[in-house]
C-alpha cells in the first residue's frame, strides 16, 4: 500500500490532485486508516496510470470517469487505442516542427494552416469515447443497432441523409421558419425511431457536432448542398431554444 504523498512522489500527480480525484470519485483510495490517511494498491495504482494515459491524450476528466466506470472497460484494448492516438499526436508534432522549420526557412509571413487541424486524431477520440462511454443514449443506440441488419443500418443511415437533402433545399429560407423547423423536427423524430431517444438537450450537441466533425460536416454537405451541416445546425439550435 501506498500512501497519497508516496503515490505523488511515484507518478508526479500532486497530492492536491489526487484529493481532487477522489472527491469526485475519479480515483477512490483502497483503503483510509483510522486517522484519516488515504492508501492506495496495485488496482488503484493502475486505474491512475489509465487516468494519466487519457489525460496525456486531452480528455477531459469527466469522460474519463465514464469510461474506466464502464463495466466492460479492458485496459488492455484501452492501452492498444491509447497507442494508437499517441502515435497520431506524434505524427501531428513531427509535422509541426517541420513547419516551424519550413516558416524560419521561408520568412514568419509564411503561411501553411493544414498543419493545425486535427481531424482524424479528434474522430479517433470520438470513436475511443464511444467504445467505453456509458451513456444511457449511447447504451440504447448499442442495443438497437445490434439486432439491425447490415441492410437495415444503410437503410436508417440512407433516411436520414435523405432528410438531410430535403433540409438543404431550403437553405433560402431562414432557419426559424416553419418549414424549415418541421424538417428538423423530423430528423430529430427519426433520430429517436432508429437509434436513440434524442432529447433536446442530445439534439442540440449533434447540431454542434454536424458542424464540428468533418467526416460528419461533409457527409451532410454532399447530401443537402454546401453549407448544409451548418444551416442544420442554426436551425437545431433555434428549435431547441424555442422550447425553453
Amino acid at each position: 500500500m501506498w500512501t497519497v504523498h508516496e503515490v505523488s512522489r511515484l507518478t508526479g500527480v500532486s497530492v492536491r490532485a489526487l484529493h481532487h480525484y477522489d472527491a469526485i470519485d475519479l480515483l477512490k483510495p483502497a483503503e483510509i486508516t483510522e486517522a484519516g490517511y488515504r492508501l492506495y494498491d496495485d488496482v488503484s495504482l493502475c486505474r491512475l496510470q489509465n487516468i494519466l494515459m487519457f489525460r496525456e491524450l486531452r480528455f477531459p476528466l469527466k469522460e474519463i470517469k465514464v469510461m474506466l466506470d464502464n463495466p466492460n472497460f479492458d485496459s488492455g484494448e484501452a492501452l492498444t487505442q491509447q497507442i494508437k492516438l499517441l502515435k497520431m499526436q506524434q505524427k501531428h508534432i513531427g509535422e509541426l516542427i517541420s513547419l516551424a522549420y519550413k516558416i524560419k526557412e521561408k520568412g514568419v509571413d509564411h503561411m501553411d494552416f493544414n498543419t493545425f487541424q486535427y481531424s482524424e486524431m479528434e474522430q479517433y477520440k470520438k470513436e475511443v469515447r464511444e467504445r467505453w462511454g456509458n451513456t444511457k443514449a449511447y447504451q440504447e443506440y448499442q442495443e438497437r443497432t445490434i439486432n439491425m441488419t447490415k441492410r437495415e443500418q444503410m437503410d436508417a443511415a440512407s433516411g436520414l441523409m435523405t432528410l438531410f437533402a430535403d433540409i438543404g433545399a431550403l437553405r433560402s429560407l431562414s432557419p426559424d421558419h416553419d418549414k424549415v423547423q418541421e424538417k428538423i423536427r423530423a430528423i430529430q423524430s427519426f433520430i429517436t425511431e432508429n437509434y436513440y431517444n434524442c432529447t433536446d438537450e442530445i439534439f442540440s450537441n449533434l447540431g454542434d457536432m454536424y458542424v464540428g466533425d468533418e467526416r460528419m460536416k461533409k457527409s451532410i454537405d454532399k447530401a443537402g448542398g454546401d453549407g448544409t451541416a451548418e444551416f442544420v445546425r442554426k436551425a437545431i439550435a433555434h428549435g431547441c431554444s424555442a422550447k425553453d
